[in-house]
């Protein structure tokens, strides 16, 4: 039999068919062996006993700020921070200036990632009026993760907020879009209670439910009528898991960490605008709901939304401060504290960051320990107790609302297609990271 790359020894495989106490055997960065394979050759090996070896986390969601904002992250620091903490594949975001909005932008891209990310990647485009005709085949492109559409004003000048645009550039392509849900016009009449009380712990306020609800109803109106599949991204209220719960024909869903760790006025209170993101981070009732949402099995993806500003930008005034907090490389960590508390199950979890973003981006050979599937791995230690700190953020913005927690669980080596990039909290190697296939754009 030929030779095995590297054999992980003695861990505990977290697969489609539930926990199994089994080797690993790679062989050409695919999973070549799952099972007994103590009499086989390796040329390398990994031992995993104690540990346990789960799909590498796909973060379907970050904002890596290159080009043009690499004071704050760029696509190399972006990438160290997702492989130290066990994520192995990012879609970035396209409001980057300039926006990701035509072939040359997308292109730049991927030429700019090549040689400097350390875990796969693509690109989403973005939406505007003025390119909707280029739409479909933007989305077919290599490295294209899709169209993003902003229904409301975040970072960036990106956005698409009347219905007739709307519904355009959902009957433009066929791939499932990703929408940033939130209301345009209650956000403009209604941003005057934030810059009367000066203080984030309005954010939600301005940012009301009603500003979701309002962009969600029309968001499955305009998806129904376009035959349309719409991804609604980081989902924070009761109000529209309701809505989203009745649109499975149509829509699937993201909830991030931030939104199912924190709650409102306590996090404003405790990290002012650090904790600014948009929409907002919500009281109990709503964290509850989103708690029950993935009970439920409502959610169907964890997304960090990383979204990195200097502690300088957090530091302006609020409103004039930015929202966004990073969040790739405490993913996992801190959803591994929240298996440790029994929250959900380290399967569930499994499901959110690595089969359930292949399920619904289509992507090829990701997400998943089955055989011929990329050997994207990270192994955990789900006893492991210790404290995020600084020292441990690669990301230039040099800050995480998490800092100080001490949580149970923790990533000790991450894997992308077979190779080690990050082992104990250090990264290793040359950055190998390429573009990520897609179904869909396969024929498949």
């Amino acid at each position: 039999m030929q030779p095995l790359d590297l054999l992980i020894a003695g861990g505990r495989l977290v697969t489609p068919g539930g926990l199994v106490a089994a080797d690993l055997g790679i062989r050409d960065g695919r999973i070549a062996a799952i099972g007994a394979l103590d009499g086989q050759a390796a040329a390398e090996r990994l031992d995993a006993r104690g540990l346990h070896v789960l799909p590498g986390v796909i973060d379907s969601q970050v904002h890596f700020r290159e080009p043009g904002l690499e004071h704050k992250e760029d696509l190399a620091s972006g990438s160290d921070a997702a492989v130290l903490g066990g994520v192995t594949t990012v879609f970035e975001m396209p409001n980057t200036s300039p926006a990701t909005i035509d072939a040359q932008a997308l292109d730049d891209k991927l030429k700019r990632a090549s040689g400097r990310m350390r875990c796969d990647h693509a690109f989403y485009v973005g939406a505007t009026a003025e390119n909707v005709g280029q739409l479909a085949e933007l989305e077919r492109r290599p490295g294209s993760a899709g169209i993003k559409i902003f229904m409301g004003s975040s970072t960036g000048s990106l956005l698409v907020e009347d219905d007739a645009s709307l519904e355009r550039v959902l009957r433009a392509g066929s791939r499932r879009v990703a929408v940033h849900a939130e209301d345009e016009p209650r956000l403009r009449a209604r941003k005057a209670l934030a810059e009367a009380a000066g203080d984030p712990v309005a954010h939600p306020e301005w940012r009301d439910v009603e500003a979701a609800t309002l962009a969600v109803t029309r968001l499955l109106r305009a998806a129904r009528a376009a035959g349309r599949r719409v991804h609604v991204l980081h989902v924070t209220s009761a109000e529209e898991i309701e809505l989203l719960a009745q649109a499975r024909d149509v829509a699937s869903v993201e909830v991030t960490p931030h939104h199912l760790t924190m709650q409102a006025p306590d996090c404003y209170q405790r990290l002012g605008t650090r904790a600014q993101m948009n929409p907002p981070v919500r009281d109990a009732r709503h964290r509850e709901a989103l708690w029950q949402a993935v009970t439920e099995g409502v959610v169907d993806v964890l997304g960090s939304d990383h979204a990195p500003h200097t502690l300088d930008e957090k530091a302006k005034p609020y409103p004039a401060s930015p929202s966004g907090m990073t969040g790739v490389q405490t993913l996992l960590p801190v959803m591994l504290d929240h298996v440790a508390q029994g929250r959900l199950s380290l399967e569930r979890l499994v499901d959110l960051t690595g089969h359930g973003p292949q399920r619904i981006f289509q992507l090829a050979g990701k997400g998943r320990i089955m055989r011929g599937y990329d050997a994207d791995l990270v192994l955990v230690d789900l006893e492991a107790r210790w404290r995020i700190e600084a020292g441990w953020l690669a990301s230039r913005a040099g800050w995480s609302p998490y800092e100080g927690m001490t949580i149970t669980g923790r990533p000790v080596a991450t894997l992308v297609r077979g190779r080690i990039v990050a082992r104990d909290g250090a990264l290793v190697g040359d950055p190998m990271g390429r573009p990520v296939r897609f179904l869909e754009t396969l024929g498949g």
